[in-house]
């Protein structure tokens, strides 16, 4: 199978497990950063570890890069808008929080006030993954506003371009 066509099947294998995407938010150095994640797991249940991975052409990983902790945002299917913003705007052009309703969190973080659910973590490791550094997580606050009828998945936001060069 040519090289093509393996990229076009794995992609399609990826699009049909529509997984979650999730918002990181982060803040260092008097920065606040946020954006939209579409890698992200579980890794591990005790003890409890979460890994994302940021894109390096993301405003939001320069930011991270300097960080000790962030946080981690489930969005509902309803959220689409606050997906867009975080998603197809860039950090290096607006200010994406004065767009938006958050509180300081842990550490100072931004922690977006209308989410159902978020959790804080430390940041344990960094791991490059080529163009996406992979950031261990160890949990360390977290909040259970509202459970969503559904959370926002891959298909709602698959033809978001994203704000930063891809």
């Amino acid at each position: 199978m040519a090289t093509e066509d393996r990229t076009a099947v794995f992609d399609a294998v990826v699009a049909a497990a529509d997984y979650p995407v999730l918002l990181v938010t982060v803040q260092a150095e008097g920065r606040r950063a946020g954006c939209l994640v579409g890698f992200a797991t579980q890794v591990s249940i005790e003890p409890r570890r979460f890994l994302i991975g940021l894109s390096k052409k993301n405003h939001t990983y320069r930011v991270a890069q300097r960080a000790d902790r962030l946080a981690v945002h489930v969005l509902s299917s309803e959220q689409l808008s606050l997906a867009r913003l975080f998603g197809g705007e860039t950090g290096d052009d607006i200010d994406k929080f004065v767009h938006c309703d958050w509180h300081p969190g842990p550490g100072g973080i931004p922690v977006l006030s209308t989410v159902p659910s978020w959790f804080s973590a430390h940041i344990r490791e960094r791991y490059d993954f080529g163009d996406h550094v992979g950031l261990l997580l160890e949990p360390e606050d977290a909040a259970v506003l509202r459970h969503p009828a559904q959370t926002l998945h891959y298909h709602s936001v698959a033809d978001l371009v994203a704000g930063h060069a891809v």
